[in-house]
C-alpha cells in the first residue's frame, strides 16, 4: 500500500513540527506551509491524502482556504481543520462548507490519531455544492465551464457520494479534455482506479487520438 501522504497548514513552527512528528512515527509523508499561500502553490501540484488546516492564520484564515478549493474542483482530499480558538459555530461552519472534521488545540495524541485515520478512510465528503472553473461566476452556463448544482443532500449518504463523483469526474472530464493522467493526478489516484471508476459512475473515457495527450 502506497504511503499516505498529509499536508499541514500551521503558522506556528511548534504545531506543524510536534504533528509532523507525530504522523512521521506513524508511516505517513508529511509536508509543512506555514499559511495559505504556501497550501495553495502545494496544492496546484500535489494531491495529498489529507490536510490538516489551521483556521486562523495571519494571511488567509483556513475557511477562506477551503472555500476556495471548493470552488475551484481542488477539495479532492478530506481536509480537518484545526483551532485553539474555535467556538461550536466554526466548527458547524467548516463542515457545511465541506471540512470532514474539527479538532479543538491542544490536540491529543489519541485523538488526533483516530481523526486523522477515520478521515483518510472515509474520503472525501459529498459537498462542495458548485464546482467551478477558477474566475468563473455562479451564473455562467454549462457550455462555458461552470456546473452548478445542489447535492440532493436527503440521499443515504453512499448515493450522495456517488452523485458527487460523477459531477466531479464529469467536470475534470470536460475541463481535461479527456486526459486521464491529468485526472488521475488531480483526484490523487491511480490510472487504473480512475478507469474503474469511470465505468462503474457510467463514464465513458475519450479514446486515446480524440483527446487525450500522454
Amino acid at each position: 500500500m502506497a504511503t499516505k501522504e498529509i499536508l499541514v497548514v500551521d503558522d506556528e513552527v511548534g504545531i506543524r513540527e510536534l504533528l509532523s512528528e507525530i504522523l512521521f512515527d506513524e508511516g505517513y509523508r508529511i509536508h509543512l506551509a506555514e499559511n495559505a499561500e504556501q497550501a495553495r502553490k502545494f496544492r496546484a501540484s500535489h494531491a495529498p491524502d489529507l490536510v490538516l488546516l489551521d483556521i486562523w492564520m495571519p494571511d488567509t484564515d483556513g475557511l477562506t482556504l477551503l472555500k476556495e478549493w471548493v470552488e475551484q474542483g481542488l477539495l479532492t482530499m478530506p481536509v480537518i481543520m484545526m483551532s485553539g480558538h474555535g467556538t461550536i459555530e466554526t466548527a458547524m461552519e467548516a463542515m457545511r462548507i465541506g471540512a470532514s472534521d474539527f479538532l479543538e488545540k491542544p490536540i491529543a495524541l489519541q485523538k488526533l490519531l483516530a481523526t486523522v485515520a477515520k478521515a483518510i478512510q472515509q474520503g472525501v465528503p459529498a459537498a462542495a455544492p458548485v464546482l467551478r472553473q477558477p474566475q468563473a461566476t455562479q451564473t455562467e452556463s454549462d457550455k462555458d465551464g461552470c456546473i452548478q448544482t445542489s447535492l440532493p443532500l436527503d440521499l443515504p449518504l453512499r448515493e450522495a457520494r456517488e452523485h458527487f463523483d460523477s459531477l466531479y469526474f464529469n467536470y475534470q472530464m470536460k475541463k481535461e479534455n479527456g486526459n486521464i493522467s491529468r485526472i488521475a493526478e488531480k483526484a490523487g489516484i491511480e490510472r487504473t482506479h480512475l478507469y474503474r471508476k469511470l465505468k462503474q459512475l457510467g463514464i465513458k473515457p475519450i479514446k486515446k487520438g480524440s483527446g487525450e495527450h500522454q
